[in-house]
């Protein structure tokens, strides 16, 4: 990550850290309050289908507030319709955000298939402002917007919602919740250890 911090420094760069998340219409199992000897029981409609995909960027730069920038899709179980984001939705965030945050970005993701892709690595070429880093496998506990989708997951744990419009309708409030908070968001980065002072 040092690496990633200097890249930042020379280029005066946001420093932003990429994953994704999903969420079907069964909710997270989460604690309650429940009367002593009933368990609480909150009934789910087993009708429809579907699922939220979520990608988001939490974007740091020292003096700066720090931001969190996502995208939804919502997968309707259709035949043929893709179940993930695209290298072109990737992309479409990825210059959302450089256009948000004015100013070059240090990306650092993960070693997904789609964002290791010939496609992507063209897409990426193009764009002189991005510069990419990619995490070691296995290191979740480095990238702060797995905490994100940890906070938001135990924000909607035993929600039985009508149908996955309702789901998203959800998600994005809370999500939205979420960038304003810039408190909570450098509270992630400091959860995985990663120091972003440039001294």
């Amino acid at each position: 990550m040092a690496g990633g911090k200097t890249v930042a420094a020379q280029r005066d760069a946001w420093i932003a850290f990429e994953d994704e998340a999903g969420q079907t219409l069964r909710p997270p199992k989460a604690r309650t309050w429940g009367r002593r000897g009933r368990t609480p029981v909150i009934p789910v409609s087993g009708k429809g289908s579907g699922r939220i995909s979520i990608a988001g960027l939490t974007c740091y730069m020292p003096g700066r507030r720090s931001r969190f920038i996502y995208r939804t899709m919502v997968h309707r179980g259709r035949r043929g319709e893709r179940r993930s984001f695209s290298e072109h939705d990737y992309i479409s965030l990825l210059d959302a955000a450089h256009q948000q945050l004015g100013g070059p970005i240090v990306l650092i993701w993960d070693n997904l298939n789609t964002h290791i892709s010939a496609v992507m690595r063209q897409l990426i070429a193009t764009r002189d402002w991005l510069h990419v880093i990619r995490l070691p496998a296995y290191a979740p506990d480095l990238n702060p917007t797995e905490a994100v989708w940890s906070h938001l997951k135990r924000s909607i744990g035993n929600l039985a919602v009508r149908g996955v419009d309702h789901l998203q309708a959800i998600i994005k409030n809370r999500l939205k919740r979420m960038q304003y908070r810039t408190d909570l968001l450098d509270g992630f980065l400091t959860h995985t250890g990663l120091d972003l002072d440039s001294t």
